[in-house]
């Protein structure tokens, strides 16, 4: 099984880089990318386990942007860690997002829910501060029954905590990651609500796949999201987008995979771009 999105401690994961490998190596998953959000820290730990549990480890991160003023995600398989501009990105947008949890935990404590920044930080731990954290302070304090109801009633775009956050656009993403040696694959677009029109302006900003087999997807978004990739020319990938059972509860690794001749297509545009 291939399984080309999964989240760590190192950003809103639950799980050490480590620890994912174990699970994803009993689930069964021959080859995993580790594409924690806007940081390619825990890269390095998921290696050394990966080498230990025979799974082959394909180096990631998912890159938030904006196309025509929708935020998408843009997957990074294959991208060499240690490229500094790469690095460089991920300190910018940690401070970024240590600024904009200031702004959401200001507003909750507006709203009358008494939460600290101390409180999220000890959540996230060594992770980048996202909004995830948050919403597990909040299902922990019994404000909300769960991640999604945090999001739905407070942290989710116009939500009454919303901040606005820096804004990269989709093809500025889609182009660092290819500086950095890896391939530009949109994430989750269903769940995201991307049309025709909004994966043809990447497309043309050389997108090279599409996570059509998202675990979220249903059938018929499946069918949907297939049949642009085949227009476009795209990669179809598919991912479990695993995140922990705390914070995706009922997911596990490999419940989403991508098809091995489409992986070995994938390899091969990150292949002739380097070349």
């Amino acid at each position: 099984m291939i399984d080309l999105h999964s989240h760590t401690t190192a950003s809103d994961g639950q799980h050490s880089p480590a620890e994912l490998l174990s699970l994803a190596a009993s689930a069964g998953v021959t080859a995993l990318a580790v594409t924690d959000h806007d940081t390619v820290a825990g890269l390095a730990e998921a290696a050394e386990a990966a080498r230990a549990h025979g799974v082959e480890l394909v180096p990631g991160i998912e890159v938030s942007a904006f196309v025509l003023k929708k935020e998408v995600h843009i997957l990074g398989h294959f991208v060499r860690p240690d490229f500094p501009e790469l690095e460089r990105f991920a300190e910018r947008l940690r401070v970024d997002r240590e600024q904009r949890m200031e702004r959401m935990v200001e507003q909750m404590r507006k709203l009358g829910f008494p939460v600290r920044m101390e409180e999220v930080r000890a959540i996230a731990g060594s992770a980048q501060l996202g909004r995830p954290h948050l919403a597990r302070l909040l299902v922990e304090r019994g404000w909300c029954l769960d991640v999604k109801e945090a999001f739905d009633r407070f942290l989710g775009a116009g939500k009454p905590a919303w901040t606005d956050r820096f804004k990269l656009e989709g093809r500025d993403a889609i182009r660092l990651i290819h500086r950095a040696g890896g391939t530009a694959t949109l994430a989750h677009p269903g769940s995201s609500k991307l049309e025709r029109y909004d994966i043809l302006q990447l497309a043309r900003e050389g997108l090279d796949g599409l996570e059509a087999l998202h675990t979220d997807h249903n059938p018929s978004v499946r069918e949907r999201y297939l049949k642009f990739a085949k227009e476009f020319d795209l990669v179809t990938t598919g991912g479990s987008d695993f995140h922990g059972e705390q914070v995706t509860p009922g997911r596990r690794p490999g419940d989403s995979t991508t098809p091995p001749e489409n992986f070995a297509k994938l390899r091969a545009r990150a292949t002739s771009a380097r070349a």
